[in-house]
């Protein structure tokens, strides 16, 4: 790159100092801005750093990463496909673990594709405007997700605790209305976090130490001062996670407390079953989510949050189909049953 020289343009009735590069014809208009009020850089575009450090790795975390992600949609798509063709599966457990696969469908697009493509290419940018657009759908996806499951964990409750009354109870209004609230209420946080974020302009720099836009990265170059941002979004977080697993936590509190009252030791190994896929779920999502977001000190190491954000966007969803289809019987006899059906009509 050839030497930078200083020019002056008049702009709006003041001189403007515009740094330029002397092999450049034309200035770009992407360039950075620079504030007559106190000269600092206005950032128009940011550089997702990812796993640039780690160029000869590069190829082999693509392969690996697309590998992962290809068994993850198939599983969460064969999850859905298999429950809405089987009429067995069309009960308030299973539709909503359907609202939880399409749930990491969607969830993994967000991220997944462009860190993908960023590992085949040279240019990291992303538009201010595609970084809060990620920004949102992934936290508006992931409070989502902790609503879900205390959602799940309730549906467990009652088909344990009131089992007479479960299909009044869980009826398919009742259940659309509290799906409905679930992804109102995840997104109305991630919108509240999303703009507190992107209130400001950003001037410490345009480097995001990350492969996708997450609060901790970004916040941390902000132009105006990001403590209070940082406290705010910090208690948000707690709110969401906590509330949430508690809910779990009363649900089966109760759910446990049924299960010790059933004499048949058959009988409690039965009802625990039906909750095991769920608890597995539940400690691999709070365990992740705890380990980002609830550190006052979050961001402070790249590396390791690189390391933990990619466990919980591309290993975690993974978890989710295998977990719920090879340790739940009827999700098993239905594709079995549904690929004996499609076998027969080929023949």
């Amino acid at each position: 790159m050839g030497h930078s020289v200083s020019v002056s343009c008049l702009v709006q009735g003041h001189c403007v100092p515009i740094l330029c590069y002397s092999s450049c014809s034309v200035l770009s208009s992407q360039a950075p801005e620079k504030q007559p009020e106190n000269g600092t850089w206005l950032v128009t575009e940011f550089v997702l750093v990812g796993f640039s450090n780690l160029p000869d790795l590069r190829t082999t975390l693509f392969t690996l990463f697309l590998l992962t992600y290809l068994v993850t949609l198939s599983g969460n798509v064969t999850i859905i496909t298999i429950i809405h063709v089987d009429c067995t599966l069309h009960t308030p457990m299973y539709r909503f673990l359907a609202t939880l696969s399409l749930s990491e469908t969607c969830y993994t697009l967000v991220t997944i594709p462009n860190m993908l493509a960023h590992l085949l290419m040279e240019s990291h940018a992303i538009s201010i405007a595609g970084c809060r657009a990620q920004m949102f759908f992934f936290l508006g996806l992931g409070c989502s997700h902790c609503f879900l499951l205390p959602l799940m964990g309730y549906d467990r409750y009652v088909a344990i605790c009131h089992s007479l009354r479960y299909s009044v109870i869980m009826r398919p209004t009742v259940c659309f209305c509290l799906g409905a609230l679930v992804f109102c209420s995840g997104f109305l946080v991630a919108l509240i976090e999303t703009c507190l974020i992107f209130s400001s302009s950003f001037c410490h720099g345009d480097r995001v130490e990350h492969f996708f836009c997450d609060i901790a990265p970004v916040l941390k170059l902000s132009c105006s001062e990001s403590v209070r941002k940082a406290l705010g979004i910090f208690f948000l977080s707690i709110l969401v996670v906590l509330v949430s697993f508690l809910l779990i936590l009363l649900s089966y509190a109760f759910i446990v407390a049924a299960i010790l009252r059933i004499s048949s030791a058959s009988g409690r190994r039965k009802a625990f079953s039906t909750c095991a896929a769920h608890l597995t779920v539940v400690i691999v999502h709070f365990g992740c989510a705890s380990i980002i977001y609830l550190r006052p000190d979050s961001g402070a190491n790249p590396d390791q949050d690189r390391l933990v954000a990619v466990f919980y966007t591309v290993v975690a969803p993974l978890l989710n189909p295998v977990v719920y289809t090879l340790r739940n019987k009827e999700v098993r006899v239905a594709l079995r049953r549904t690929l004996e059906r499609s076998c027969g009509v080929l023949k």
